[in-house]
Protein backbone atom coordinates (compact mmCIF):
# COMPACT_ATOMS: atom_id res chain seq x y z
CA UNK A 1 0.00 0.00 0.00
CA UNK A 2 1.51 3.37 -1.03
CA UNK A 3 1.61 6.63 0.93
CA UNK A 4 -1.48 8.07 -0.75
CA UNK A 5 -3.64 5.10 0.26
CA UNK A 6 -2.39 5.10 3.84
CA UNK A 7 -3.03 8.84 4.11
CA UNK A 8 -6.47 8.55 2.53
CA UNK A 9 -5.57 11.03 -0.20
CA UNK A 10 -4.54 11.19 -3.82
CA UNK A 11 -1.19 10.42 -5.39
CA UNK A 12 -1.27 13.88 -6.97
CA UNK A 13 -1.29 15.49 -3.47
CA UNK A 14 1.62 13.30 -2.32
CA UNK A 15 3.50 14.17 -5.49
CA UNK A 16 3.04 17.89 -4.82
CA UNK A 17 4.34 17.49 -1.29
CA UNK A 18 7.37 15.61 -2.55
CA UNK A 19 8.11 18.53 -4.89
CA UNK A 20 7.69 21.03 -2.04
CA UNK A 21 4.56 22.60 -3.58
CA UNK A 22 2.48 22.91 -0.40
CA UNK A 23 1.53 26.58 -0.51
CA UNK A 24 -2.24 26.02 -0.84
CA UNK A 25 -2.50 22.78 1.11
CA UNK A 26 -4.28 22.63 4.43
CA UNK A 27 -2.42 21.69 7.58
CA UNK A 28 -4.83 18.79 7.99
CA UNK A 29 -3.71 17.33 4.64
CA UNK A 30 -0.05 17.66 5.53
CA UNK A 31 -0.61 15.98 8.89
CA UNK A 32 -2.38 13.02 7.27
CA UNK A 33 0.45 12.44 4.82
CA UNK A 34 3.07 12.88 7.53
CA UNK A 35 1.25 10.41 9.77
CA UNK A 36 1.29 7.83 6.99
CA UNK A 37 5.07 8.20 6.91
CA UNK A 38 5.25 8.05 10.73
CA UNK A 39 6.32 11.68 10.79
CA UNK A 40 5.08 14.71 12.71
CA UNK A 41 4.38 18.21 11.44
CA UNK A 42 5.40 21.02 13.80
CA UNK A 43 4.23 24.57 13.12
CA UNK A 44 6.39 27.37 14.53
CA UNK A 45 4.77 30.81 14.70
CA UNK A 46 7.13 33.66 13.92
CA UNK A 47 6.60 37.35 14.49
CA UNK A 48 8.54 39.84 12.35
CA UNK A 49 11.36 37.37 11.89
CA UNK A 50 11.65 36.32 15.53
CA UNK A 51 10.13 33.47 17.46
CA UNK A 52 6.76 34.30 18.97
CA UNK A 53 7.72 32.78 22.32
CA UNK A 54 10.59 35.27 22.52
CA UNK A 55 8.09 38.13 22.30
CA UNK A 56 5.80 36.48 24.87
CA UNK A 57 8.73 36.03 27.24
CA UNK A 58 9.71 39.66 26.76
CA UNK A 59 6.24 40.84 27.73
CA UNK A 60 6.18 38.50 30.71
CA UNK A 61 9.57 39.76 31.84
CA UNK A 62 8.44 43.38 31.52
CA UNK A 63 5.34 42.68 33.61
CA UNK A 64 7.48 40.83 36.16
CA UNK A 65 9.85 43.79 36.43
CA UNK A 66 7.08 46.32 37.00
CA UNK A 67 5.36 44.25 39.68
CA UNK A 68 8.67 43.59 41.45
CA UNK A 69 9.51 47.29 41.28
CA UNK A 70 6.17 48.14 42.89
CA UNK A 71 6.69 45.70 45.75
CA UNK A 72 10.20 47.01 46.31
CA UNK A 73 8.87 50.56 46.54
CA UNK A 74 6.50 49.52 49.33
CA UNK A 75 9.29 47.92 51.37
CA UNK A 76 9.19 45.09 53.87
CA UNK A 77 8.83 42.36 51.23
CA UNK A 78 11.42 39.81 50.13
CA UNK A 79 10.97 38.55 46.58
CA UNK A 80 11.91 35.21 45.04
CA UNK A 81 11.36 35.20 41.25
CA UNK A 82 10.61 32.15 39.14
CA UNK A 83 10.48 29.63 41.98
CA UNK A 84 10.31 26.11 40.56
CA UNK A 85 8.91 23.32 42.71
CA UNK A 86 8.27 19.60 42.73
CA UNK A 87 6.12 18.39 45.61
CA UNK A 88 4.73 14.85 45.60
CA UNK A 89 4.92 14.76 41.81
CA UNK A 90 3.26 18.16 41.37
CA UNK A 91 5.57 20.45 39.40
CA UNK A 92 5.43 24.03 38.33
CA UNK A 93 6.87 27.52 38.64
CA UNK A 94 5.68 30.38 40.84
CA UNK A 95 6.26 33.67 39.02
CA UNK A 96 6.92 35.63 42.21
CA UNK A 97 6.97 34.27 45.75
CA UNK A 98 6.83 37.23 48.14
CA UNK A 99 7.58 37.02 51.87
CA UNK A 100 6.76 39.62 54.54
CA UNK A 101 8.83 38.65 57.61
CA UNK A 102 7.20 41.11 60.02
CA UNK A 103 3.73 39.60 59.58
CA UNK A 104 4.87 36.14 58.38
CA UNK A 105 2.68 36.63 55.32
CA UNK A 106 3.40 34.69 52.15
CA UNK A 107 2.10 35.89 48.79
CA UNK A 108 1.95 33.85 45.59
CA UNK A 109 1.87 36.10 42.53
CA UNK A 110 0.78 34.73 39.16
CA UNK A 111 1.52 36.90 36.10
CA UNK A 112 -0.45 36.61 32.87
CA UNK A 113 0.12 38.58 29.69
CA UNK A 114 -2.78 36.66 28.17
CA UNK A 115 -5.57 34.56 29.67
CA UNK A 116 -6.27 31.54 27.48
CA UNK A 117 -8.10 29.12 29.78
CA UNK A 118 -9.75 30.76 32.80
CA UNK A 119 -10.54 27.53 34.61
CA UNK A 120 -6.99 26.24 34.19
CA UNK A 121 -5.61 29.56 35.46
CA UNK A 122 -7.76 29.42 38.60
CA UNK A 123 -6.95 25.75 39.19
CA UNK A 124 -3.19 26.28 38.74
CA UNK A 125 -3.18 29.22 41.13
CA UNK A 126 -5.13 27.25 43.74
CA UNK A 127 -2.59 24.41 43.47
CA UNK A 128 0.30 26.81 43.98
CA UNK A 129 -1.42 28.33 47.02
CA UNK A 130 -1.89 24.87 48.50
CA UNK A 131 1.80 24.00 48.06
CA UNK A 132 3.29 27.43 48.77
CA UNK A 133 3.73 26.93 52.52
CA UNK A 134 5.85 23.82 51.99
CA UNK A 135 7.82 25.53 49.22
CA UNK A 136 8.50 28.56 51.42
CA UNK A 137 9.78 26.43 54.30
CA UNK A 138 12.62 25.26 52.08
CA UNK A 139 13.77 28.90 52.15
CA UNK A 140 13.34 29.21 55.89
CA UNK A 141 10.09 31.12 55.58
CA UNK A 142 7.55 29.83 58.10
CA UNK A 143 4.32 31.45 56.93
CA UNK A 144 1.25 31.99 59.09
CA UNK A 145 -0.91 32.91 56.05
CA UNK A 146 -0.70 32.25 52.32
CA UNK A 147 -2.34 34.72 49.95
CA UNK A 148 -2.54 34.84 46.16
CA UNK A 149 -2.60 37.62 43.60
CA UNK A 150 -3.40 37.09 39.93
CA UNK A 151 -2.07 39.98 37.84
CA UNK A 152 -3.25 40.21 34.24
CA UNK A 153 -1.73 42.64 31.75
CA UNK A 154 -4.11 45.41 30.75
CA UNK A 155 -5.51 44.92 27.25
CA UNK A 156 -8.81 44.80 25.38
CA UNK A 157 -8.84 41.00 24.95
CA UNK A 158 -7.86 40.36 28.58
CA UNK A 159 -10.42 42.83 29.84
CA UNK A 160 -13.16 41.06 27.87
CA UNK A 161 -12.03 37.64 29.07
CA UNK A 162 -12.06 38.77 32.70
CA UNK A 163 -15.47 40.41 32.28
CA UNK A 164 -16.87 37.29 30.63
CA UNK A 165 -15.84 35.15 33.64
CA UNK A 166 -16.27 37.80 36.33
CA UNK A 167 -18.49 35.70 38.60
CA UNK A 168 -16.11 32.74 38.76
CA UNK A 169 -12.98 34.87 38.99
CA UNK A 170 -14.30 37.13 41.73
CA UNK A 171 -15.55 34.14 43.70
CA UNK A 172 -12.00 32.77 43.71
CA UNK A 173 -10.24 36.16 44.03
CA UNK A 174 -12.59 38.77 45.54
CA UNK A 175 -10.13 41.64 46.04
CA UNK A 176 -9.38 44.10 43.24
CA UNK A 177 -6.09 45.82 42.49
CA UNK A 178 -6.63 48.78 44.81
CA UNK A 179 -7.56 46.49 47.72
CA UNK A 180 -4.48 44.35 47.10
CA UNK A 181 -2.21 47.40 47.07
CA UNK A 182 -3.62 48.52 50.43
CA UNK A 183 -3.14 45.04 51.84
CA UNK A 184 0.47 44.96 50.66
CA UNK A 185 1.25 47.93 52.90
CA UNK A 186 -0.29 46.30 55.95
CA UNK A 187 -0.43 42.51 55.43
CA UNK A 188 -1.35 40.03 58.12
CA UNK A 189 -4.46 38.62 59.68
CA UNK A 190 -6.50 36.54 57.29
CA UNK A 191 -5.18 35.36 53.91
CA UNK A 192 -6.47 37.22 50.87
CA UNK A 193 -6.92 36.54 47.18
CA UNK A 194 -6.99 39.24 44.54
CA UNK A 195 -7.22 39.82 40.82
CA UNK A 196 -6.15 42.98 39.03
CA UNK A 197 -5.44 44.27 35.55
CA UNK A 198 -2.00 45.85 35.43
CA UNK A 199 -1.74 48.90 33.21
CA UNK A 200 1.38 49.68 31.18
CA UNK A 201 2.30 52.58 33.41
CA UNK A 202 4.50 55.49 32.42
CA UNK A 203 7.95 55.64 30.95
CA UNK A 204 9.48 55.42 27.51
CA UNK A 205 7.71 52.14 26.70
CA UNK A 206 4.17 53.27 27.51
CA UNK A 207 2.96 52.51 23.97
CA UNK A 208 4.38 48.98 24.13
CA UNK A 209 1.57 46.84 25.48
CA UNK A 210 2.26 44.21 28.12
CA UNK A 211 -0.72 42.22 26.88
CA UNK A 212 -0.47 39.91 23.89
CA UNK A 213 -1.86 41.37 20.69
CA UNK A 214 -4.51 39.47 18.76
CA UNK A 215 -4.17 41.16 15.38
CA UNK A 216 -1.21 40.62 13.08
CA UNK A 217 -0.55 43.07 10.24
CA UNK A 218 1.91 42.24 7.50
CA UNK A 219 3.95 45.35 6.65
CA UNK A 220 3.62 46.56 3.08
CA UNK A 221 6.60 46.29 0.79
Amino acid sequence: MDVAERAGGSRWVVSQIERGEIGRMSLDTLEHVASALEMRVDVIARWRGGDLDRLVNARHSALHERVARHLSSIGGWLLAPEVSFSVFGERGVIDILAWHPASRSLLVIELKTEIVDVQETVGTLDRKRRLAGRIAKERGWDASTVSVWLIVAEGTANRRRVAGHRTMLRAAMPLDGWSMRRWLRRPGGHPVAGLSLWANGGGRDTKWSLAARKRVRIPRA
